[in-house]
């Protein structure tokens, strides 16, 4: 069986109830999530072997955390214990033209006090397959920075191969600082996996004729990115979400593959959103099984598409759905109707 590496920090989300704002809110519901823990998962339903590194403080919060990723069957025997605090992000979910928002109370969370020495890479990927990080990581601190570095060049020292999706965040670093640390990182990473706007944030490369604020994508502008991305930093493949967002409640989405000959496209979805948070991570976890289980580019990309389309009808940054179930929305079973 294949065993897939992710690293990243995995937070507490606090969420009022339904769709009541922040100012509204008298409880919130109790949620795990992360970028590379919500891969995790998602390989871990679909059977892969999965394991989730981070640094988690000792106390009763981090262990909540842990037993939540077992609960799935991911591997947490090599997370670190240590530190003062789990981060905290809060999720007030947007409807029809009212955006979501998130607030982070992150600062000074047990990862991004992690050191080099907190990691035994040759250990971790003994056997592995498949290492997956994103770029939350890197920006949570200079040393997770180089952390991420090392990480890298280890797994290519044990021929594993490599993900990386940009993740850019606004209020984690700037532009500036992004582009530094991943241009650095890049050449060690084998798929590359990016929003609408992460590779024009991070590296300045920007589709033509597309104003993502106004809803407005041009899927031959991001042929170009990809290209652009490929030849700049050697990538085997690039892949791209896109995204039209006609409101909060209801997107098209699809998405777009270049291996450095063929752009790959899947079908595009019309889709309502229960939750959008780890639509992304679903993708990327949704290629990694493809590519992991030998389907062809193109039925990879129709998976990972299909199943970040279904993550949307899923509250909660986790994406809880089955392998056959995604198969029946990618080969056209998408009505929705009851199943008896």
């Amino acid at each position: 069986m294949s065993k897939v590496v992710t690293f990243g920090e995995i937070m507490l989300r606090l969420s009022p109830e339904g769709y009541y704002r922040f100012l509204q809110a008298n409880k919130f519901d109790v949620n795990y999530g992360g970028s590379e823990a919500n891969v995790a998962i998602s390989l871990a339903n679909y059977g892969i072997d999965s394991v989730f590194i981070t640094k988690i403080p000792s106390n009763e919060i981090g262990q909540a955390a842990i037993n939540t990723l077992r609960q799935y069957n991911v591997d947490t025997n090599s997370i670190v214990r240590g530190g003062e605090r789990l981060g905290i992000y809060y999720m007030e979910k947007g409807a029809s033209q009212r955006p979501s928002k998130v607030i982070y109370d992150r600062a000074y969370s047990s990862i991004s006090q992690a050191k080099q020495t907190d990691f035994n890479w040759d250990g971790i990927f003994n056997d592995a397959e498949w290492f997956h990080f994103s770029g939350i990581t890197p920006a949570l601190s200079k040393e997770l920075s180089q952390i991420c570095i090392i990480a890298c060049k280890k797994a290519k020292q044990h021929n594993v191969t490599v993900s990386c999706d940009l993740n850019y965040r606004s209020k984690l670093w700037t532009t500036t600082e992004a582009n530094k640390i991943m241009t650095e990182i890049m050449p060690y990473v084998d798929v590359c996996i990016a929003n609408e706007e992460d590779i024009d944030k991070v590296f300045g490369i920007k589709a033509e004729n597309t104003d993502v604020e106004k809803g407005k994508i041009n899927y031959q502008g991001y042929e170009s990115v990809a290209k652009q991305i490929h030849d700049k930093f050697g990538c085997k493949i690039v892949a791209c979400t896109l995204r039209t967002s006609i409101s909060a409640s209801d997107n098209k989405f699809t998405s777009i593959l270049y291996d450095g000959e063929k752009i790959y496209q899947p079908k595009e979805y019309s889709i309502h959103i229960v939750d959008r948070v780890g639509g992304g991570d679903s993708f990327a976890a949704g290629l990694i099984y493809g590519i992991l289980q030998k389907m062809s580019l193109q039925d990879s990309l129709e998976f990972a598409t299909a199943a970040s389309c279904l993550k949307h009808s899923i509250e909660g940054d986790f994406n809880i759905v089955t392998v056959e179930e995604v198969e029946n929305l990618s080969k056209g079973n998408g009505t929705g109707r009851v199943q008896r």
